[in-house]
Parts: structure tokens; sequence; C-alpha cells
């Protein structure tokens, strides 16, 4: 395929992607700005009123960035395994697979589809917060670089779970039983510094944490962790994915249902 039709084709995914979600939108972008307008008054308001200042900062501005980042990675994460898997299931993505665009190109259109469901709800649930506190931005590219390549990292690996996915049991398995425990553990709610050590190292295990850490260094300027390493961390996961992802769409497995 030569640039002008590869162009067509990543374009058509995307936007196939778009109309999707803005046509369900009450099922895509509202669920995530009602349960957090719901994080925002309970932990912040309520409870966060009677906590103590974390860092120099109030506990729900501790919290804002950790909120829109959770946001962010279960919505680009579920746009993407429920998008795949749906084509699979109808059998629409034989038509993708033996059309002439290039696996990379297939891969890529699903991902932005993720990652423009994510940005968009993220900058929502980000929105929603200014009715409950002010926010400054600290570096906005390191916001913006945290956002972009953790949406990008879910995306992929919300491809996989598509791929390997059996039935609709198996798109859900994996956000209840993996994906929403590493999250709310992934420093969203507390600071890691507060607990105690063996419980400190055993959160450093949690790559979700790097990816809080460095989304809230954007906002705030502090982070539990260094910069270098959760952006190390981010880059090399995201390559991993996308080449686990690209190797198993040249394969052909989990392609069929």
């Amino acid at each position: 395929m030569n640039p002008r039709r590869i162009t067509v084709a990543y374009y058509t995914l995307v936007r196939k992607e778009w109309v999707r979600m803005t046509r369900i939108w009450s099922q895509t972008f509202l669920p995530s700005i009602v349960t957090t307008t719901l994080y925002y008054m309970i932990f912040g308001a309520f409870i966060g009123s009677q906590i103590a200042p974390i860092h120099g900062f109030s506990y729900i501005q501790f919290i804002v960035p950790g909120l829109v980042m959770m946001a962010v990675i279960t919505n680009s994460y579920s746009n993407v395994v429920s998008g795949f898997f749906g084509m699979k299931f109808q059998h629409n993505l034989e038509e993708i697979m033996v059309s002439p665009t290039p696996n990379w190109v297939v891969v890529l259109g699903f991902v932005s589809g993720g990652v423009v469901r994510g940005v968009v709800v993220g900058i929502l649930v980000l929105l929603t917060s200014l009715f409950f506190t002010h926010l400054t931005v600290y570096s906005f590219f390191v916001l913006i670089s945290a956002a972009i390549l953790t949406s990008i990292l879910f995306s992929l690996a919300g491809l996989l779970n598509g791929i390997f996915a059996k039935g609709f049991d198996g798109i859900s398995i994996v956000p209840t039983f993996v994906l929403t425990p590493l999250t709310y553990l992934g420093g969203v709610f507390y600071s890691i510094d507060r607990l105690p050590p063996i419980w400190r190292a055993i959160s450093l295990g949690n790559p979700i944490i790097y990816m809080v850490n460095a989304f809230r260094y954007g906002f705030l300027g502090i982070s539990d962790t260094p910069l270098v390493l959760s952006f190390g961390i981010l880059i090399g996961l995201t390559v991993v994915l996308f080449m686990l992802c690209l190797y198993l769409f040249q394969k052909g497995i989990g392609m069929r249902n």
C-alpha cells in the first residue's frame, strides 16, 4: 500500500472508533464523570477536609491527578478491548485481516481509538475537578507526555486482552481482577512515602505507581518515584506490548473467535 492508502486506512479505523464511542456516549463518557464526581465529593470534600495536607497540598488537590489518570487508564483499556472483541465476535475482523492494510496500521488504528477516548474522558474528569478545587500545572510537557504514553500503553494492553479473550467473560476478568486492584493500589489516593517500608517496597512493583506519579508531577511538581524511572518504565512497557501485539497479528493468533 502507498502512503495515501495507508493514511486512508488508518483514518477509517480511528473514525470508526470515534463514531462508535460518540454514538453510545452515555456508556463511554458519562460513567467516568459520574464516578469521579462521587470520588471528589466523598474523598475530596467530605473525608479529604479532615486529612492533613500531603507534600504541602490539600488532599483533594493531591488525588485529582490520580483520579484523572485512573479515568485515562480504564477508558483507554476498555475502549480497545470491547471494540476489538466486538469485531472478532461479529466476524468483521476477518475483513480487515484479509485486506492489504499492514498489521502495524491496524494496531495503531485500534490503539489511537483508545487514546482518543482516554484523553477525552481525562479532560472531562479534569474539568469536573475544577468545581471542587483549583489546580496549577507544573510542567505541561510532563503532563501531556505521561497521559499520552499511559493511554497508549493501556490501549495496547486492552488489545492483547481482546486478542486472547474467548468470550465476553474474558474481556471482564482482567479489568475486574487485575486492572482495578492495581489502579486502586497505584498511589491514586495516597502517597507511598507514608507506607511502612515493606509495603512501600511491594508497591514499587506496581507499574501504575510510576504512571500516576509522573502525571502528578506534571500538575504539582511532586513525585514518590524518580521521573526518569517512571518514563523509562512507561516507554519500555509500551514498546514491549506494541511488538507483542504486532507479532500476534502477523501470526494470526487469536484473530478468530
